[in-house]
């Protein structure tokens, strides 16, 4: 056993799952219809519900044990203090220090960085007005009307959930995201937008990520097409990198070149010059109202204690699904079109922070790690995958999500969502019973399905600030519970290294490949399959 499994915490929650797994959330209820009152907690403006779930005041208790045991407190404390707790990289995780007020100080082995985070958005603030206001030009003189962000990972699904989730607050360019290498994708971006009025983002640390570069060509060639003079690109180009060589040599002018550091994960980075594209779609003021309401959620992490902490508390019910009731994937449930992206955004924060099966230190483990992460926005979800979450062999906890106020005049279609976001959750709860069905087994509902609630005032930068970061420390917190380094991606390499040797070896046809790959290659090659 690992010193996890083997910790008098672990052992104690086991034993009281076993006592629990005959009560069911009608039961719970029945006995204290008052449990919401003590199983929720909130910041401003916003609330997390967890009274639908297989919690009680000591499976509470216990849980908190078990994060006290494994120092959750402690590593929080070193993570905000700039301590290198990636330890495979040896490297502080400071996305946090993104947007901390300026005036304070994180040190990165002696040196504050709060000054060059300062510069930066500074940077930021300035070249997004040029842009929007019209000063920055294209090539033809003409005022910027479309932006093209290409990246991929962290690069491009966050800002891309983020400018999809504030589609009200746009007053700048249209905004557009290219990731993919397949050509299908940049294709149907550029098929629509005009060269002389069209700026590009290339979003890469060291710019020589592959797919990004591919695509950051393609559309270099596709401006040149029509600009003809070379010195356009420095005119419609700007770099979301650390490489000012690299950048050179692509032919963008290392002045609008907006740093980031190796203290901020890819995943991490949407507070960074990784945002531009938000800063030039809804403007640096609005941006920063972003940060600020991440900046509230750090403060409410590190301070309220654990039994109100919400991501705490969001971790903990994910380590009770996860580990002693068998819960293999959470379903997250957006109750708001423009949060759509936002289950794919979670994918990511959670799968490749925590899928993972060797600990800190380099052992292997014997518990489950990182859950699979899947979800869609409501209603549209109900039509689909909500027939298995109800009825299925499969014990899904669901995180519904929804917002009180719209940013749209349609008020009766509102209250439609709010009214299914609101009782689904009470449909996984009660079930239906055989008489309730009127004698169909068929339309039998067991229940006893879990669900939280996330639920907020309204979808603007602030609170969207406040929601992912608390994500962010959900994961962080279950990331320690589970002796994981939740900030590096060993898993991602493997794929991108076989990939490159096999574009090396295309004309030999892969000599060191499996049959496999060569009798796929070679159809490729012949043109097709027989």
């Amino acid at each position: 056993m690992t010193k996890l499994t083997s910790a008098a915490a672990w052992q104690n929650l086991t034993c009281h799952q076993i006592e629990m797994a005959g009560t069911s959330l009608n039961d719970l209820f029945a006995a204290d219809p008052s449990r919401f009152d003590r199983f929720h907690a909130g910041i401003a403006g916003l609330l997390y519900d967890y009274s639908r779930t297989h919690i009680t005041d000591e499976t509470r208790d216990l849980l908190l044990e078990l994060a006290r045991a494994t120092k959750v407190e402690k590593e929080r404390d070193r993570m905000f203090r700039g301590d290198a707790i990636n330890t495979s990289e040896n490297r502080a995780v400071l996305h946090t220090a993104l947007r901390r007020p300026i005036a304070g100080t994180v040190l990165v082995n002696g040196h504050n960085v709060m000054p060059d985070i300062a510069t930066v958005l500074q940077q930021m603030a300035d070249f997004s007005d040029l842009v929007r206001d019209g000063t920055w030009c294209g090539y033809a003189g003409d005022k910027i009307t479309d932006v093209v962000n290409i990246g991929i990972g962290g690069s491009d699904l966050g800002p891309v959930m983020v400018t999809a989730a504030l589609a009200p607050h746009h007053d700048g360019p249209r905004v557009h995201f290219v990731s993919n290498v397949d050509g299908a994708h940049i294709d149907g971006v550029l098929k629509n937008l005009n060269p002389a009025t069209t700026l590009f983002l290339i979003a890469s640390k060291t710019f020589t990520t592959q797919e990004t570069m591919a695509n950051a060509a393609v559309a270099r060639d596709w401006l040149l097409a029509s600009a003809v003079k070379r010195t356009a690109i420095a005119q419609h180009f700007v770099a979301l990198s650390t490489n000012a060589d690299a950048v050179t040599v692509f032919g963008i002018d290392p002045a609008n070149m907006f740093p980031f550091w190796d203290w901020v994960g890819g995943r991490y980075s949407v507070w960074s010059a990784i945002g531009l594209s938000i800063c030039l779609a809804i403007g640096f003021d609005k941006f920063r109202a972003f940060l600020n309401g991440a900046q509230a959620a750090d403060d409410h992490f590190q301070s309220a204690p654990l039994e109100q902490n919400i991501p705490v508390l969001m971790a903990l019910v994910g380590i009770w699904y996860r580990n002693f009731w068998g819960a293999s994937t959470v379903a997250v449930l957006p109750y708001d079109q423009r949060l759509a992206r936002f289950p794919a955004y979670l994918q990511q924060l959670d799968m490749e922070s925590n899928g993972k099966s060797v600990d800190r230190d380099g052992n292997g483990v014997d518990y489950v790690t990182g859950p699979i992460v899947f979800g869609e926005p409501g209603t549209n979800g109900q039509h689909s995958f909500y027939q298995l979450i109800h009825q299925g062999t499969h014990l899904i906890p669901c995180e519904f999500l929804s917002v009180i106020h719209p940013d749209h005049a349609y008020v009766d279609l509102h209250q439609k969502l709010l009214a299914n976001a609101l009782a689904q959750p009470q449909a996984l709860m009660t079930g239906q019973t055989l008489e309730q069905a009127q004698g169909d087994p068929a339309r039998v509902f067991t229940g006893n399905r879990p669900s939280t609630m996330m639920m907020m005032n309204r979808l603007d930068p602030h609170t969207l600030g406040q929601l992912v970061a608390l994500y962010e420390h959900k994961v962080f917190v279950q990331g320690i519970i589970w002796n994981l380094n939740s900030f590096d991606q060993p898993g991602v390499e493997l794929g991108k290294t076989l990939a490159t040797t096999l574009l090396k070896n295309w004309e030999s046809g892969a000599p060191d490949a499996d049959s496999s790959t060569k009798g796929l290659l070679a159809a490729i090659k012949r043109g097709g399959v027989r």
